[in-house]
């Protein structure tokens, strides 16, 4: 490892989404390893600090709040520069912005830092903006994004072996889970299979019809499901015209709009497996330790998939994928997820349950 000298306080910066922000767990891990008396503070979004809180890893969770960004600008002005002055004011020797922003990179600069890691810029962002790091890596956009987050300190000697993102769930949203499973007297033996059919990106969605069917010969079979989406209102309308085409004399478990980040955790950790689409609560269930099976379209699942062990992604091999966009010749249907069938994914989540030991 290179030598840093008296390293006492550790900022990571991350200013993405949920998903992103629990992809950068390991590179906690590996600054604790190394650094294992310094204080270690993450500095993310509002909104997305549940998936980082109560994490034995990190000491502190800073919040940047959005909102400021729609105030007047000089109330704009007066919040930003109180933010900065709070982070100056947070005695750091090194940042890691593992988020490549312009805001990131002055951050991390006007942090103090004496150490500060970011992926080399190369020309993206304002002038001058590589000059405002002291360690730049070489960026491997082939990479998982966990490696692609680890690697900016690793090429300095910064690493470790276990590579593993992880989530701490408290115990009011497990009891929370417990009551849901009583109220609907689901047993201990029972398959239950999470199905989370949203993404914030709508482009990244199966067809309702598609999902509706998959759901429907679930129950059918009695396997026991819960189905959750976000609250936000374009999320939850989807969730919501999904269920209303169920055909099925058994109905799922309706949690869609009423969870916590944490609470969709605990349901995910206490289901047999997890259903759904590129987003947050698939990297949600995946640090549970839950089997995924995840549908791939228009974003690459080489760098996003579900990461660790035991799961599934189901994609189709077409010459325009991974193009990161919301139509599709000019039309919001992805051909490249309508290729995906219910046949496919039905018999994808049998073999998974047989693999638990439940055969239906």
């Amino acid at each position: 490892m290179h030598e840093f000298e008296d390293i006492r306080k550790i900022l990571v910066i991350k200013l993405r989404h949920i998903g992103d922000v629990l992809l950068t767990v390991p590179v906690f891990r590996a600054l604790r390893e190394n650094f294992p008396d310094a204080h270690i503070s993450a500095l993310v979004n509002s909104g997305t600090e549940e998936v980082l809180s109560g994490h034995p890893l990190i000491d502190e969770v800073i919040t940047y709040n959005r909102g400021i960004k729609n105030l007047h600008h000089v109330q704009r002005y007066i919040k930003e520069l109180s933010f900065l002055k709070g982070i100056r004011s947070g005695g750091f020797d090194m940042s890691v912005d593992l988020t490549s922003g312009d805001r990131a990179a002055i951050l991390s600069f006007l942090s103090g830092a004496r150490y500060r890691f970011a992926y080399d810029p190369r020309g993206d962002g304002f002038w001058g903006k590589r000059y405002l790091y002291t360690h730049r890596a070489r960026k491997d956009g082939s990479q998982h994004m966990v490696l692609q987050n680890l690697d900016i300190i690793k090429q300095f000697g910064i690493s470790t072996e276990d590579i593993t993102v992880d989530m701490a769930i408290p115990k009011d949203a497990r009891s929370f889970v417990k009551n849901v499973f009583e109220r609907n007297t689901i047993k201990e033996t029972e398959a239950v299979v999470h199905i989370h059919p949203t993404s914030r990106w709508l482009f990244k969605c199966w067809k309702d019809e598609y999902m509706a069917e998959v759901i429907d010969r679930l129950t059918d079979r009695g396997i026991r499901v819960i189905v959750t989406a976000s609250p936000v209102a374009k999320e939850l309308e989807k969730a919501k015209r999904i269920l209303s085409m169920l055909k099925g004399i058994s109905l799922p478990i309706d949690l869609c709009g009423s969870t916590t980040i944490k609470q969709l955790a605990a349901i995910a950790a206490a289901a047999t497996l997890f259903f759904g689409v590129d987003s947050a609560p698939m990297h949600i269930a995946a640090a549970t330790g839950t089997p995924v099976i995840a549908l791939f379209g228009p974003t690459g699942h080489a760098q996003w998939g579900p990461w660790g062990a035991g799961h599934t992604v189901l994609t189709k091999n077409m010459k325009c994928m991974e193009c990161k966009r919301d139509t599709c010749d000019g039309v919001e249907v992805r051909k490249c997820l309508e290729a995906i069938t219910p046949d496919e994914v039905f018999d994808a989540i049998t073999r998974a349950l047989r693999l638990k030991g439940i055969a239906r």
